[in-house]
């Protein structure tokens, strides 16, 4: 390895290159970083001047910084992905708006004849209570499944072939003949991103509510992020991945059962009603898992 000044983190310099395959064509490529869980700790011990004392260790310290939201530090660590995924993906991936993004232009080139079609068990029916969810509880059977499969699939074919007739039979602009193509026509980009925004990105998109097709994406990129800055991921994962928040309603509740109150008279005295008193007997579940 070439001689360097800068710190390394051998968890990522053991990935760098490294495709992760996701979904049926799609990938995950880290191709570079800057920083490493050291770096995060220096750039808040800098705010202190140039005498101070090592008055923490450096996870102990890492830890305050996370529990207590000082996020500045986090952003002196960036990382930069090669990806490729479906385009309905990058169109959800593109609402986090703190990155550097530089996508394939299918102005400039011929598209690939690469589309996303789900596996068997990704084929589900709307829920009826989420409506921008998929309903997991109810089962479809396997013929079903794969006729929606070869419909995705024969539609994929025809909008292709159409698009080939435009764009190389007729001569017509690619910027043009491109605007028949699905959103599931594969894409590309390279995605530049400081720590503190990717573990946000990472935090919403690792949710089971997450559309499962942007989620094994952000699980990919999760375990980059673990080996590159394990004390930042730690850190991570127990004050913001696995902690139990309580809004102010709740924390009322919660400090009433406390004090003896039963459920129905806490909740009642709280004012917790609909979608918030779903949230909190959700919240209080697991709170009764972890006393286990």
């Amino acid at each position: 390895m070439p001689a360097t000044a800068r710190t390394l983190a051998p968890g990522a310099e053991a990935r760098l290159g490294r495709e992760v395959p996701v979904l049926d064509l799609g990938f995950v490529q880290p191709i570079d970083y800057m920083g490493t869980d050291e770096d995060i700790v220096q750039a808040a011990r800098v705010s202190y001047g140039p005498s101070t004392r090592k008055l923490h260790d450096d996870r102990g310290l890492l830890r305050y910084l996370m529990r207590h939201r000082h996020t500045t530090p986090f952003e002196m660590c960036e990382v930069k992905f090669r990806c490729k995924m479906p385009i309905f993906v990058a169109r959800q991936w593109i609402r986090h708006r703190t990155a550097n993004v530089n996508e394939m232009s299918l102005r400039y080139s011929e598209a690939p004849d690469e589309f996303y079609v789900p596996e068997l068990e990704a084929v589900t029916l709307q829920s009826t209570t989420n409506k921008q969810g998929r309903d997991d509880d109810t089962s479809l059977p396997a013929e079903q499944r794969e006729q929606v499969r070869q419909l995705l699939r024969a539609r994929n074919e025809l909008a292709y072939a159409d698009y080939q007739h435009l764009a190389n039979d007729l001569g017509i602009a690619r910027e043009l003949a491109r605007t028949l193509l699905p959103v599931s026509l594969y894409t590309q980009w390279i995605w530049k991103i400081d720590l503190h925004n990717l573990l946000h990105f990472l935090d919403l998109r690792l949710d089971p509510h997450a559309q499962i097709e942007i989620r094994v994406f952000a699980e990919a990129m999760a375990e980059f992020v673990r080996d590159w800055v394990p004390h930042a991921w730690e850190a991570f994962v127990d004050y913001r991945r696995e902690a139990v928040p309580l809004s102010r309603l709740e924390a009322r509740a919660l400090g009433r059962l406390l004090a003896g109150d039963n459920e129905p008279a806490a909740i009642a005295a709280a004012g917790l009603k609909g979608r918030e008193l779903q949230e909190f007997e959700h919240k209080l579940a697991r709170l009764r898992e972890l006393a286990r």
